[in-house]
């Protein structure tokens, strides 16, 4: 039985009246030859089979906060916020860890609506990204991880999926049901059918213990083992042109601590993250000689802070200032010298950034193109201001992530190509075959799934 969800996310970026689609940063366009919002998994397969009829291709689209061109089309957009349920959890026979329930949710779902749902449920995810815009469908097929250094990304906690082909039939795929459709499709970039349904692994509600505190960077990187050892959550924001940042730790706690007051909350989340922030960006652009001294600035202009809350209400954070953003995954081992080498390139090269270097981490995973298989990560995000031209930081980074191992963020910008990917991604051969055997013709590619994947 679906439970009802009462949708307070803001619905996918339909195309305009002129027929132009954007992304949430402004940095993706393309222009549909039809944009279509199936009801359910039934008229999905009706759109998908009208448009191989008429020789077009698929793409689908949720938040529309993919950096890259992953939606990008001149055939049919597909819009999935119709599909947006959720069932009554299924206890698990054996718990998983602290995962207790299964529970099926509509793949056009928001993340924001999951966890509304969840907590009536007294459940909640194990982990989540600072965003919650996005569709069940998008965040787990462009990898989206949070943070943790014991904990993993969204596509971990998969337990099953469902599909509609390019043939137009309906399939599901689990670890014991097609396994390797499975695999493929929990982190799949669109690219092997439509997602209509996920089954995801919950637990019961907890609350994080958030603690926020301005560190200089050298105490920063030389406790940075200590801080994950005793720590579930870190990470932290660097303010280039600056030796400070802002350090972010969360810890569960018992469920009757207190939650933070609602005006210390908006005071730091929405004037200081989001208010002043854009005002600062906006001077900066004008401005791009000025902005070291404000970033010095805004490194010190977020206090101390401790709180308790819904664990949801930790993850996610505010975001209303627009940017463009380029994330990779780099061996936990070498994390040190790739923040020394981007922090002596933008010094020495005259570029100057305006917002904070966002760095976290993750334990290893077996998902087959998740940036954390295999292997301890941590994960450097650098953005740019939406209005500021990022094509030289963020060619700069790659440059320096690609000698070090770095795999991009699929859903992040970024120019890599498939011989990089090829050998930093061990089981990249086996997805491609995988996703050749059910979309042989290509219905679900666009030009950048194939430049990116080599096809």
């Amino acid at each position: 039985m679906a439970i009802d969800v009462l949708s307070r996310a803001p619905r996918s970026h339909a195309p305009g009246p002129d027929g132009l689609w954007r992304n949430w940063s402004g940095s993706v366009t393309c222009r549909p030859t039809a944009f279509v919002e199936p009801s359910d998994a039934d008229d999905v397969a009706r759109h998908v089979g009208q448009a191989v009829a008429d020789g077009r291709g698929v793409r689908v689209v949720g938040g529309g906060h993919s950096f890259t061109p992953l939606v990008a089309t001149d055939g049919v957009l597909l819009g999935l916020d119709r599909l947006a349920f959720v069932d009554e959890p299924v206890p698990l026979a054996v718990p998983e860890g602290r995962a207790t329930h299964t529970v099926r949710v509509g793949a056009g779902l928001r993340l924001h609506d999951l966890n509304l749902a969840l907590t009536r449920l007294g459940l909640a995810m194990g982990n989540l990204g600072d965003i919650d815009h996005q569709s069940v469908a998008g965040a787990i097929s462009t990898g989206t991880h949070g943070t943790g250094g014991v904990a993993a990304g969204l596509s971990t906690q998969v337990r099953g999926v469902e599909l509609v082909l390019a043939d137009g039939t309906r399939v599901t795929a689990s670890q014991t049901e097609r396994p390797e459709l499975f695999e493929s499709a929990r982190l799949g970039l669109g690219t092997l059918g439509v997602l209509t349904a996920v089954t995801l692994a919950v637990e019961p509600a907890y609350v994080l213990e958030a603690v926020e505190e301005p560190w200089p960077l050298d105490r920063v990187l030389d406790g940075l083992e200590d801080l994950l050892a005793a720590n579930e959550h870190v990470e932290f924001y660097w303010f280039p042109h600056t030796r400070r940042a802002l350090t972010k730790r969360n810890n569960r706690r018992p469920v009757s601590d207190t939650p933070l007051g609602r005006v210390r909350g908006l005071v730091d989340d929405e004037l200081l993250s989001n208010g002043l922030f854009e005002v600062v960006n906006r001077v900066g652009r004008l401005a791009p000689r000025a902005i070291p001294r404000l970033n010095a600035v805004s490194a010190r202009a977020l206090g101390a802070r401790r709180f308790t809350a819904p664990s949801h209400e930790v993850y996610v954070s505010p975001r209303r200032v627009r940017f463009r953003e380029s994330e990779w995954a780099v061996p936990h081992e070498v994390l040190l010298p790739v923040l020394a080498e981007i922090d002596a390139w933008i010094e020495s090269s005259g570029e100057t950034v305006s917002f904070p270097m966002e760095v976290r981490f993750a334990a290893p995973d077996d998902v087959w193109l998740s940036t954390a298989h295999g292997r301890r990560t941590a994960y450097v995000a650098v953005h740019q201001f939406w209005r500021t031209d990022p094509t030289r930081l963020f060619a700069a980074v790659q440059r320096i992530m690609v000698a070090h191992g770095g795999r991009p963020h699929w859903g992040k910008e970024h120019a890599a190509g498939i011989e990089h990917l090829r050998s930093v991604y061990p089981r990249l051969g086996d997805f491609l075959d995988v996703r050749a055997g059910v979309d042989p013709d290509g219905v679900f590619l666009n030009a950048h799934v194939r430049q990116v994947l080599g096809l």
